[in-house]
């Protein structure tokens, strides 16, 4: 026949083990292993506190003792040791300083026993159990022992539960805030899940992507260059847990005319025996990275025979002029200085806008901000540019109460004449106008032409450098800086670039530019 206290201790272990079992919420599993102590124990007042490894102790739960013993309370669990010896698991030292304390504060009514949770070494907790008769049995710390060693596998393995669960939220949340498509994909490259990145970049909803094979959702409309996941798996991948695999191509999108281009990244995750658990798949739209490997190519092609072109003219006629064998009139050796000149400007421009696109990369654009009347510098840019074409009428649409603004004179020149030269480019022939006025806060300034105007398609782009549309390539040469530089120009004086459709039927580029306030 067993002791009553042994066949307590049984019944209490037996209803700690079911806590174990049925029971992954923490704080509910404190709060039952809490009760179970003081029943035990006929306590009439307990506390479980925790270590937290950022945190430091803290009291989870507890029961029948006001808030200012437990204020006084926390500073005494602190100085309980990180590790301690199983066989010494009554922590004498912390108990009588804590039974001191105890019956200091309750004058004598209080005695209280506690007992570390401890699982591997490793102390996860305490327990405390409070009481108004006086003392604890053997016994009574027999059953609390035995007790706190199951209640600490359960605390444990509910803080692993808890850990599990924050490590699923937050790769959850990571997937559905990556702006790259991000795939999931079984061993047997089944789509186990996909994130909202990679629905919107397919045009599917995750509903239909889930649980398909990869192959049936990545559809190359040609095949890479690169060897396929497909192809890589039937030749023995992944060999190694770093064996990550890229490819590059076009994927066929439901509904979609043109293909997306896109960069695949399959990297392997193996389980300790080397086996393939799953395929975390990284889906990256390059489109834009394309066009910017393509626009550099034209960028290179296109400076290349813009340098080359007045190098070569300069040369040209400089070697003409040389000749020994001719004696060249005054107006022939004019007129080839003229063009020397012009071709010498035209170089220059080149340069100073590759070197203006430079300094915008490193942050280096600076002003020189000085009073200026903008209606001044509109006219006298209208005129200065007249002088280069005689297909186009320039003309200015100029109130008489255009204010004086803070602006970096020489940039302004330089915005207009980006503009209206461009406007010269396009248009084969007819009015270009210039017309500015004064809205609220700001001048806005307006310059349309009479050409072809712009392909909505490319108006999103036109301000981008290196940016040339497919018609404009066909129609003149250009670098792709000179609207980049105006949206540059304008931005740093603290406006707004757009195109207005509005505007007749041709082109027209408006700007803003806030106005200086004077007293």
């Amino acid at each position: 026949m067993l002791p009553d206290f042994r066949i307590r201790q049984r019944d209490y272990l037996l209803e700690i083990s079911r806590a174990l079992t049925q029971e992954l919420d923490l704080d509910k599993l404190l709060e039952r292993i809490l009760n179970i102590s003081l029943e035990m124990l006929a306590g009439q007042a307990g506390i479980i506190a925790l270590r937290s490894a950022t945190q430091g102790w803290q009291i989870r739960v507890s029961t029948g003792l006001p808030a200012a013993f437990l204020k006084y309370l926390e500073p005494q669990l602190a100085q309980i040791p990180e590790y301690e010896d199983p066989q010494d698991s009554e922590l004498l030292i912390i108990n009588q300083m804590l039974n001191k304390f105890t019956q200091a504060v309750s004058l004598g009514r209080l005695s209280s026993v506690g007992l570390p949770l401890i699982t591997g070494q490793r102390v996860l907790g305490v327990i405390f159990v409070f009481r108004e008769f006086s003392g604890f049995s053997p016994n009574d710390k027999v059953l609390l022992s035995s007790f706190a060693n199951q209640a600490a596998i359960a605390v444990q393995n509910a803080q692993l539960y808890a850990q599990m669960e924050f490590d699923r939220k937050r790769v959850t949340a990571l997937l559905d805030s990556a702006a790259d498509g991000i795939l999931i994909l079984t061993s047997d490259l089944t789509i186990e899940k996909a994130n909202p990145a990679f629905s919107f970049m397919i045009g599917m909803p995750v509903g239909e992507i889930v649980l398909k094979n990869h192959e049936e959702i990545i559809r190359w409309a040609k095949k890479p260059r690169d060897m396929t996941l497909t192809d890589a798996v039937a030749g023995g991948w992944p060999l190694t847990p770093n064996a990550t695999l890229y490819v590059e191509g076009d994927i066929i999108r439901p509904g979609a005319v043109t293909p997306l281009p896109v960069g695949i990244t399959y990297a392997p995750l193996l389980s300790g025996e080397g086996t393939l658990l799953n395929i975390i798949t990284t889906v990256r739209d390059i489109t834009r990275f394309r066009q910017a490997d393509e626009m550099k190519t034209t960028f290179i092609s296109v400076v290349s025979h813009e340098l080359k072109t007045p190098v070569a003219l300069i040369k040209g006629y400089v070697g003409t002029l040389r000749r020994d064998d001719v004696r060249w009139d005054k107006k022939v050796v004019q007129e080839s200085l003229q063009v020397i000149e012009e071709e010498a400007d035209r170089l220059a421009n080149y340069i100073e806008n590759l070197l203006d696109a430079t300094r915008l990369q490193t942050n280096s654009f600076s002003l020189k901000r000085t009073d200026i009347q903008l209606a001044t510098v509109i006219q006298r840019a209208a005129e200065r540019l007249q002088t280069q074409t005689t297909a186009h009428q320039i003309v200015t649409d100029l109130p008489g109460d255009l204010p004086v603004i803070l602006a970096d004179e020489i940039r302004i020149n330089q915005l207009l004449s980006n503009l209206i030269s461009n406007a010269i480019k396009y248009a084969p022939g007819g009015k270009i106008e210039i017309s500015a006025e004064t809205r609220g806060e700001n001048i806005i300034v307006c310059v349309s032409d009479e050409g072809p105007g712009i392909d909505p398609n490319d108006a999103p782009f036109v301000f981008d450098r290196f940016y040339r549309s497919p018609d404009a390539t066909k129609l003149t040469k250009g670098a792709g800086l000179g609207l980049y530089l105006a949206k540059a120009i304008v931005d740093s004086h603290g406006g707004r670039i757009w195109i207005d459709p509005e505007k007749g039927k041709g082109a027209c580029i408006c700007f803003s530019l806030p106005v200086t306030i004077r007293d």
